[in-house]
Parts: structure tokens; sequence; C-alpha cells
């Protein structure tokens, strides 16, 4: 890719004004610049109409180069690097998996120096424009294998952060660290002759434990969802440190942001119960954190069943996830569903329930939609239940 020629006011002009063009409409049409080739355009234009909502600085700073769509793809949003940005300080952080450079430029707004490692030649190049496009100055940007340059810089760093990708030949396989490039858990001693800190990235679909099991000195473990969707794990490795884990959940809304903590291993206990005035839903940042019993403890909530996840209560609390208004409890019969739900317009979720969403709408004549909301589940004593609720928004 030739920057130069992607700059030219003319082409820039031309991806702004097709930003909201469908790309296989433009496909069809012919090449307007002859010395550069369509493709490379189309994908300007691609990369820059997904960054409006993922991106809005870049997308909003002019003279922006995107890289391939699949370096997009894997980025991280400014969301969640705003985040990561709070988890780090000091005189300098090297990232060893620089990228298109999101973090880094975060990285940059609380810690003095950053520098940007990049593998891939041509992303550390266009890393290196848009920090200049952006006026950011303490970026340094060096292309190359990360391990190489450490040892070539032959420094100490505040914090090192890396975002390994997996390997081509792992793709199928459980996901673990060790089949991540680079490879954390056999560099893990190495990175700690050159930092006491270490910022990991990880893909929600990592399992936490595995990941526990896998790395060393790990201190805390970040969920990260946003509009509560996991978007990664974010683990502080700390060298020498071998006491309790703890975790972290964050879902960032709208409107607020959702936190619970809890350490690993706390022994908290779950006390359970019949349906009561109110139900909850946990956030999916708690769900994937497993903190089931430390929910319930912290909001002193009675669980429904030890598979449900769900809680139920008679006063509201101020809870991280949804929150319903129990109005009907039905038994899961034939003739109940038929007389209670059949026609109607409900959502439906389904929580340690053998049955799928589609089915129940096919079989019960369920249609999509409404303010209304009706939990597939089962009560502390195995027996099916059905409740329909009204979403409660605390004021």
């Amino acid at each position: 890719m030739k920057i130069d020629e992607l700059l030219q006011p003319e082409i820039q002009n031309y991806i702004i004004q097709n930003e909201t063009t469908k790309i296989t409409e433009l496909a069809f049409k012919k090449n307007p610049f002859q010395n550069i080739d369509f493709k490379t355009i189309l994908n300007q234009i691609s990369s820059r109409s997904k960054a409006k909502t993922k991106l809005p600085t870049w997308f909003n700073t002019k003279n922006i180069i995107y890289p391939t769509k699949i370096s997009l793809e894997q980025t991280s949003s400014e969301t969640t690097a705003k985040y990561k940005s709070q988890l780090v300080s000091g005189k300098n952080l090297i990232d060893l998996t620089g990228g298109f450079g999101i973090d880094d430029y975060y990285f940059s707004k609380t810690v003095s120096q950053v520098t940007h490692c990049e593998i891939n030649e041509e992303l550390s190049t266009i890393a290196t424009h848009n920090f200049k496009a952006l006026n950011v100055s303490n970026i340094s940007c060096i292309s190359g294998e990360s391990a190489q340059i450490l040892k070539k810089l032959n420094q100490k760093f505040d914090t090192i952060y890396i975002d390994p990708s997996r390997r081509n030949e792992a793709k199928g396989k459980v996901f673990m660290l060790k089949d991540c490039e680079p490879n954390v858990v056999e560099l893990q001693k190495f990175y700690f002759e050159y930092t006491s800190k270490i910022l990991l990235k990880t893909a929600p679909i990592l399992d936490i434990t595995a990941g526990i099991n896998e790395l060393k000195n790990v201190k805390s473990i970040h969920v990260v969802a946003v509009e509560n969707e996991v978007k990664e794990l974010i683990w502080e490795l700390e060298q020498n440190y071998n006491d309790c884990v703890e975790i972290k959940t964050r879902n960032f809304t709208k409107t607020k942001l959702e936190i619970f903590d809890f350490k690993l291993n706390s022994n908290s206990i779950s006390n359970f119960s019949l349906p009561k005035k109110y139900l909850y839903e946990p956030n999916s940042a708690i769900m994937k954190s497993g903190g089931f019993s430390e929910i319930g403890s912290q909001f002193n909530l009675f669980k429904l069943h030890q598979n449900s996840h769900l809680y139920t209560s008679n006063t509201i609390v101020n809870f991280p996830g949804r929150i319903f208004e129990i109005e009907k409890e039905i038994q899961f019969s034939k003739k109940e569903l038929k007389l209670h739900l059949q026609n109607k317009q409900l959502n439906i979720t389904i929580r340690n329930f053998e049955d799928t969403v589609e089915n129940l709408r096919k079989k019960y004549k369920i249609k999509d939609g409404s303010n209304d909301y009706c939990f597939f589940t089962t009560d502390k004593n195995d027996t099916k239940i059905v409740l329909i609720c009204k979403k409660y928004n605390l004021k």
C-alpha cells in the first residue's frame, strides 16, 4: 500500500463522498483513478464506514489510513481502549503487538512514552502515519519481531502490553494461550526480565480457569463488555504475585457503567428460593466471570436454581444487569401455556431449560417483541416454570 497515493485530495474526497455507498455497487463501477488499485480504495471506504461507531476519533480525523479488514476487526474499540488506559501509568510502556494502534493511542494519554511494535511492516507504517495525523508525539513505532526488539532495546518498562493472536493451525481447536502468537505462556519468564507488570488482552472465548492454569502471577482479570456483549478479557500479571486473583467485571451501556468485582474462590454460598416479587438477570460480563454465588451474596439475593443463574427478591436492589417485576408464574404444561401465552407477543429467555426459543415460539404460537418478557427456567425444586414479567427500570 502506498500511503502517499491514498492521501491525494481527490482520492480522500472520493472515500468520504462514498462512505454510505454499498461496496458491492461501487465494485461494478469503473475505477476513476488510474494510478491506484481500486480494491485498495474500496477497502478504505469499507473500513472507514465500520470505524464510524467503533472508532469515532479516527473516523472524524482527516487523512486516516485504514488497514486490512481483519486488522480492523481484531482491533480494540475506543470504549475498551479507554478502559485499558486506566490500568497503566508511569514513564514507559511497550506494546509487543501494536496492530492498528488504538490501544497505544489511549495508553499515550496516561504513560509518558509508548513503544508500538508490529511485525507487519505495512501495518507499522500505517500506525506511524495515523499517530501523526492524530497529533500524537509520544509514540514511537518499530517494525519487527517483538522478542528481538525487547532484547535490542534492553531496558526496563513499567508495563508490557500484549494482544496475542491465534495461529492459523490452531483454528478449530479449544482456545489455549499456548496456541497464540506470541506464546505468552512460554515467554512470560522472559518478559519479566524487562518489566514487573504485563497487561494481556485475550478474546472472550478463552476459558478463565484454563487461562489461570496456563499463566503464572495472575493478579486480576477484567471481563469487559459493551452493551451486554463481552468484548475482551484483560489479564494483569505482576511479577512474584501469588495471592488471590480478583475478577473485575465491567459492562458499558449507553447510560452507565455496571461494575461487579469479587475474589476468585471467595467461598460464597448461594441461598435458594422460589420466585419472589423481582427477578434479576446478570449482565454478560458477570455470566462470563462465573461469579454466580458471589453476585447473590453481595446483593443479598436468592437464586432460583443452582444452574439457572437467575435471582429473586421481594425488595428492589440496584443490580448490574436486567431487572424484572414478576407478574405471573405458571407451571410448564400445555394447558397453562396455551391459556397464558398462545398468540401473545413476548420476548423469550431460556435459562436452565431443555428447549430452544425457536421451538417454544413455534409450538405455542408466541409472537416476538413487545415490552413483556417470558422466562422459561427451572426452580429450586427442579420444576419447570414460566415467569411472565415486565422490565423494571430503576429511577
